[in-house]
C-alpha cells in the first residue's frame, strides 16, 4: 500500500486535514487489512486498492471538518466506514462502531487491535436493542438507512444537542420529505445543514445531511 501514500497525502491536503505521518500509515494499514479481509468476508464490492482509498477512506474523511462533540456512534458501520478513518485522524475523540453482522464485527475487532486504536470500540448488536446508557454527541451513517429510518431507529441513542450525520449521494429530497411526514416520532428533527462534499478522485454527487432536534 506504500505506493498509494502520495495519493493519500494529496487527498488529505485537498480535504485540509492535518494528519501525522503515523496517522497516514494507520490509514494505509487499515486499507491493507480491508483488502485482505475482503477476499474472505466480502466487506465491500470495491476490489481495487486505489478505488478503496478514494471511495472509502477519503470519502469517510470528507465529513471530518463538520463533526461536533467528543463521543460518536457509527451505526451500520459495516467495514468500519466512516468510523475507523475518523477514529484514526481524531485520536482525542471516541468512536463506537455498531453492526449486527458477526463477520464484520470480527473484522473491526482485528483492526482495532492491530492498529492499537484505543479510542474505538466495536459492538455487535441491532441498533434498536443497543442501550449504552448515555447518549452520543453525534451519530454517523454512511449506508445504514433512509433519513427517516436513521432518525426513527437511532433517536434513543442521540444525546441532548447531538447531531445526526447522514452521508448521502445526491441530495435526498424524497428522504427529507419522508422524514417530515414521520409523525410517530416523539420529537421533531430539522436539517441543521446540507453540505455538498468534494471527495478527491471521486465524481458524482456526495452530501452530508446534518440533522438536529428542533426546539419546541
Amino acid at each position: 500500500m506504500s505506493s498509494l501514500a502520495p495519493e493519500l497525502r494529496a487527498g488529505l491536503d485537498a480535504l485540509q486535514l492535518e494528519c501525522t505521518a503515523g496517522q497516514a500509515e494507520q490509514l494505509l494499514a487499515f486499507l491493507e487489512l480491508l483488502g485482505k479481509w475482503n477476499r474472505a468476508y466480502n466487506l465491500t464490492g470495491v476490489k481495487d486498492p486505489a478505488q478503496m482509498l478514494r471511495l472509502h477512506i477519503l470519502d469517510s474523511l470528507a465529513i471530518a471538518p463538520w463533526l461536533e462533540g467528543e463521543r460518536f456512534l457509527d451505526v451500520g458501520t459495516g467495514a468500519g466506514l466512516p468510523g475507523i478513518p475518523l477514529a484514526i485522524v481524531f485520536p482525542e475523540r471516541h468512536f463506537t462502531l455498531l453492526d449486527s453482522n458477526g463477520k464484520k464485527v470480527r473484522f473491526l475487532f482485528q483492526v482495532r487491535n492491530q492498529l492499537a486504536l484505543e479510542n474505538l470500540v466495536e459492538v455487535r448488536c441491532r441498533v434498536e436493542d443497543y442501550q449504552p446508557g448515555v447518549g452520543f454527541d453525534g451519530i454517523t451513517s454512511r449506508a445504514f438507512s433512509s433519513l427517516a429510518g436513521m432518525v426513527g431507529g437511532c433517536k434513543h441513542l442521540l444525546g441532548k444537542g447531538g447531531h445526526f450525520y447522514a452521508m448521502k449521494g445526491q441530495y435526498p429530497e424524497q428522504e427529507l420529505t419522508e422524514l417530515q411526514e414521520l409523525r410517530e416520532l416523539p420529537k421533531n428533527y430539522k436539517v441543521f445543514a446540507s453540505r455538498p462534499l468534494r471527495v478527491p478522485g471521486v465524481t458524482g454527487g456526495r452530501h452530508l445531511i446534518d440533522l438536529v432536534e428542533e426546539p419546541v
